[in-house]
């Protein structure tokens, strides 16, 4: 019997898998990535998902990126009104990643999302494990919303708001809630929640019997949306990446 190798290489894995196992992308669209002739292994197009390549030892370029230096990223984007957060939709519906049309940007991933009809600060990253402290209630920044609202709020109200209710199993409520400035019929309040559940902000104040206008999210903890154009977006450095 032979002597036990010393030295063993890393076992093979299908591209696609090893793509989505380096938090680059899911499966499903590294193997798109891969079936689009995106990816490269030691330089050359491959277009099996289930290409056979050793994690660590193979190198893994994809448009032109090569997997192994790409460190964390995270961008900021002013999502406008109407698209939708995710990568493709069912529906054929716009999505955000519009936005970054011909930017050659790397695999990045929403942080949290905004539903269609919201505005705002989006954030995207590479990094799914810093991705999950974001959104986590309890370790991710507080985020902030300019709602307009279709009436003129009074204390009672915003004292409601803070309060919460009992809806659908969910306990609903914010963490802060202020009145910015008001109109004829209408008002501006600011909302800041520690946690964002499914269409929140919009499910709490309908039943007050109030409906929303608009719904801008403005802050997430330290970091602003600032003067960002609508459908605008920029890198964030790592001094803002650490501050969340």
């Amino acid at each position: 019997m032979k002597p036990p190798s010393r030295t063993s290489k890393p076992p093979r894995h299908g591209v696609a898998r090893v793509i989505s196992k380096l938090g680059l992308g899911s499966r499903t669209l590294a193997a798109q990535w891969v079936r689009e002739g995106r990816v490269r292994i030691n330089g050359h197009v491959v277009r099996d998902a289930d290409f056979p390549v050793r994690q660590g030892q193979d190198r893994i370029d994809i448009a032109g990126q090569d997997c192994a230096s790409a460190g964390r990223l995270v961008l900021m984007l002013n999502k406008p009104r109407g698209l939708v957060t995710t990568t493709k939709d069912e529906q054929g519906r716009d999505t955000v990643y519009s936005c970054f049309a011909g930017a050659a940007l790397p695999w990045l991933a929403p942080v949290g999302r905004l539903d269609k009809a919201s505005e705002g600060l989006l954030l995207f990253s590479n990094d799914p494990a810093w991705a999950a402290r974001i959104t986590d209630p309890t370790s991710g920044p507080d985020k902030t919303y300019h709602v307009q609202i279709d009436r003129l709020p009074d204390a009672s109200l915003l004292a409601a708001l803070q309060h919460g209710i009992a809806l659908g199993g969910e306990r609903l409520s914010v963490r802060s809630a202020r009145c910015l400035r008001t109109g004829g019929r209408n008002a501006w309040l600011e909302i800041a929640l520690t946690e964002g559940r499914n269409r929140q902000i919009r499910r709490l104040l309908a039943t007050f019997d109030v409906s929303v206008l608009r719904l801008v999210r403005v802050a997430m903890g330290s970091l602003s949306l600032g003067e960002l154009p609508k459908g605008q977006w920029r890198m964030l450095t790592e001094r803002e990446i650490d501050s969340l």
